[in-house]
């Protein structure tokens, strides 16, 4: 999975370059955050602009990382999410948990 990861503050913004977050690379990405989470790095935003489809694996890696950051008192927002993506998140409710944002900006402006 291809993921630029970037520092702003003390938050770490994952970009996600891929299409697809699926059964294919959903662990990918569950152990990256895993990773950051037992480096320290509990403040994540998830960059979701390129990402065209998720499915229930997806969600469970971000739902995952979301537990983890918030069990060492951190957060993982998401933010850029295309609407087929967000429809996901409504219809599986998650969008009561997640913080989502339509930018880095509105992000920011919430102290994610």
């Amino acid at each position: 999975m291809k993921i630029n990861l970037e520092k702003i503050k003390d938050c770490s913004i994952l970009f996600i370059q891929e299409e697809r977050i699926d059964a294919h690379n959903s662990g990918e990405l569950k152990e990256y955050i895993l990773h950051l989470i037992e480096q320290g790095e509990v403040n994540i935003v998830v960059q979701l602009e390129n990402v065209r489809f998720i499915d229930s694996s997806g969600l469970g890696a971000l739902l995952s990382g979301y537990k983890n950051a918030a069990a060492k008192s951190g957060k993982l927002a998401l933010v850029s999410c295309k609407p087929q993506v967000l429809s996901m998140f409504e219809l599986t409710r998650l969008n009561r948990v997640f913080e989502i944002y339509a930018d880095l900006n509105e992000a920011f402006e919430n102290e994610t």
